[in-house]
């Protein structure tokens, strides 16, 4: 059984032993056959977990097969209305439903239900929010590891040459942490090799300033790193934590006089951003990103229109 089914009593309510059963078979299908993260289990159990709540009390006692099978569109949007009176935003409403979905289609995939209800259930309308990118001189300045925020010079260079992958080469700050000693980029390299959400690879092209950045950590780094063991090491000598890199980030945007929105993952959104408004094809940024779906890659040309509409707002004569 995946580790997400191990339920805190927080998650656990009354409900059928068959249909308890089929919940921790489809979790272990998410986890073994669609490789999900344990984060996205745990989300996706505790979304069906509050819609079996709601169904306790909606039909007066623990729902079974034959009462999920039966329930129609208006009992998916009362669900939906209890959320939102509980205080529930549209993007939660709508990965709780999403998460539901999946539920009901793996039972549909066994015989055992129609999903046809809850895909009749439109799900809440969200606002589109736009990624918040750096502009260019902040991203080089975040990268340049010449502020001397970390105690150690060698933390200094790893903190650097994390951020620079985040940068250079548009990765997740996971996808970054997941690199072994033998995945190193080093002087020569060129291209390297990434295991993305749900175990897709891609291949990204190196900068010299990436192999720079992490030759540079790696000749300070005072522990030996192992070719199968992590490239990037806490100051114990353990696998970092992203947190450190959170916190290293929000020193960073303190010294440089940033917005919060400056992450590390902000960054990524930066490579996207600065690529396309360099003349760079969306499809060959999707396939950089990893996005499985071209939408979620097309959201950057907004910015980018954005940032051109302001600039011609405060620039042109007419005004």
């Amino acid at each position: 059984m995946c580790a997400a089914s191990s339920k805190s009593e927080s998650l656990l309510v009354t409900a059928r032993p068959e249909l308890n059963r089929r919940i921790d078979q489809w979790l272990d299908h998410l986890s073994d056959e669609r490789r999900l993260s344990d984060k996205t289990l745990l989300a996706y159990e505790r979304d069906l977990r509050q819609f079996l709540r709601f169904l306790t009390n909606h039909l007066g006692g623990a729902p079974d097969l034959k009462e999920i099978a039966a329930l129609r569109p208006a009992d998916f949007r009362g669900f939906l209305a209890s959320r939102r009176r509980d205080g529930a935003q549209s993007r939660s409403l709508a990965r709780g439903l999403a998460g539901i979905r999946s539920f009901l289609r793996y039972l549909e995939r066994r015989g055992e239900v129609n999903a046809a209800a809850s895909s009749a259930v439109r799900p809440p309308r969200q606002a589109r929010s736009l990624p918040k990118p750096v502009s260019s001189k902040d991203a080089i300045d975040v990268t340049s590891g010449d502020l001397a925020m970390e105690r150690e010079p060698w933390l200094e260079a790893r903190n650097a040459a994390v951020l620079t992958l985040l940068y250079g080469c548009g990765l997740r700050i996971s996808e970054a942490l997941s690199l072994t000693g033998a995945m190193a980029p080093k002087t020569g390299t060129k291209t390297l090799r990434v295991v993305g959400k749900g175990g897709k690879e891609r291949i990204v092209p190196i900068l010299p300033a990436v192999c720079q950045a992490v030759e540079h950590y790696l000749k300070l780094c005072p522990y030996a790193i192992s070719p199968d063991g992590p490239l990037f090491l806490g100051a114990r000598g353990g696998p970092l934590n992203p947190r450190m890199i959170q916190l290293a980030m929000a020193r960073l945007r303190g010294a440089l006089g940033l917005p919060d929105s400056a992450t590390p993952h902000a960054l990524r959104h930066s490579f996207a951003t600065h690529l396309l408004a360099g003349g760079g094809d969306l499809r060959t940024i999707q396939e950089l990103l990893g996005h499985a779906s071209l939408a979620s890659t097309q959201i950057y040309t907004e910015i980018d229109s954005a940032h051109l509409l302001s600039a011609y707002d405060k620039a042109h004569p007419r005004r």
